[in-house]
């Protein structure tokens, strides 16, 4: 217990057979319930939990017969400690990136009714240029930006942490069979968690790399699912939310801009085709560019705006 909250830890596992007994151990004892989802393994994963279970009696280990994915293991947890009435479930890896240390801080808003959901941001510290792989930093920031977009939440960062902590509310509201089962998880999340009216908070913690970690993700592959997933999130956040649930003029401001953008394009194909084929550049196409691609940043600009506004509420507490 932690200030009268049974706090559980959620850990989703793929084989993880190098650190998830480290993991396991380094758990803060004031953790009532360790969840630790084996999605599958192939290797020692399983066996090693099974063995900490003869040592540490609060873990509970469920199976994944066939691989979900993160988000799917994640979604496992979660039911649990839903059924199970957990008061705060937290998310940490198996691969040992996340500092227990930082967990205290982690759950602190959230049990002190300050924030439904908290989440681990690693690019608070200036170290973290230095400790998280450059490709990786440049990689999440952009996507932190995209998602920033995508989930209203535009007070939070590092949109790819899984570091996290939910409250019973959220266990109970968000329908996680229907969370997206990849990487893309924290940003279906976070989409789902704006659309429910849930204050978000970051909280520093600090970036854990070359411990002997074992990365799944393929950026080549990852990064375009991920761009295509957020724009899908966007979209769907802008129906839910600004249409069915509370119609806002924003909609009409963003629906401008986009139709803008769409005829821009048309403009821009005709200028260059002129301008290759025939050496000529048409004013009024040219005039045409430029009034659509000035008007349409700015009806995006102000759907932003809007946006930003009405989402305060769900800032702080």
């Amino acid at each position: 217990m932690y200030k009268n909250k049974e706090i559980a830890v959620v850990i989703p596992a793929y084989n993880e057979e190098n650190l998830i007994g480290r993991v396991i151990e380094t758990i803060p004892k004031f953790v009532d319930k360790i969840i630790v989802v084996d999605d599958a393994s192939f290797d020692k994963t399983h066996i090693i939990i099974q063995e900490h279970q003869n040592s540490y009696k609060k873990v509970i280990l469920i199976t994944h017969k066939v691989n979900q994915g993160v988000g799917g293991a994640i979604a496992s947890g979660y039911k649990w400690c839903r059924d199970h009435d957990i008061d705060i479930a937290v998310v940490m890896a198996g691969d040992a990136q996340m500092n227990p240390d930082n967990l205290p801080s982690l759950i602190e808003p959230v049990i002190n009714n300050k924030a439904d959901y908290s989440k681990g941001n690693r690019l608070f510290t200036g170290e973290a240029w230095e400790n998280i792989p450059r490709i990786r930093y440049l990689g999440n920031s952009m996507l932190s930006l995209l998602t920033k977009v995508a989930s209203g939440y535009w007070q939070v960062a590092d949109s790819q942490c899984g570091y996290t902590a939910a409250n019973k509310k959220v266990l109970q509201t968000i329908k996680w069979d229907k969370m997206y089962k990849k990487y893309g998880q924290p940003n279906d999340l976070l989409v789902r968690l704006n659309i429910e009216g849930f204050v978000v908070v970051d909280i520093p913690v600090e970036p854990i790399y070359n411990i002997g970690e074992k990365s799944g993700i393929k950026p080549i592959r990852m990064i375009p699912r991920l761009l295509l997933l957020i724009t899908r999130l966007f979209f769907y956040r802008m129906i839910q939310k600004y249409i069915i649930r509370d119609f806002h003029p924003l909609i009409l401001f963003y629906v401008s801009g986009l139709f803008l953008s769409l005829v821009n394009f048309f403009f821009v194909i005709r200028l260059i085709s002129k301008w290759m084929l025939e050496g000529i550049v048409p004013e009024i196409t040219l005039l045409a560019v430029v009034f659509c691609t000035f008007v349409s940043i700015l009806f995006i600009l102000f759907a932003m705006l809007f946006d930003m506004e009405y989402s305060k509420y769900i800032q702080n507490r």
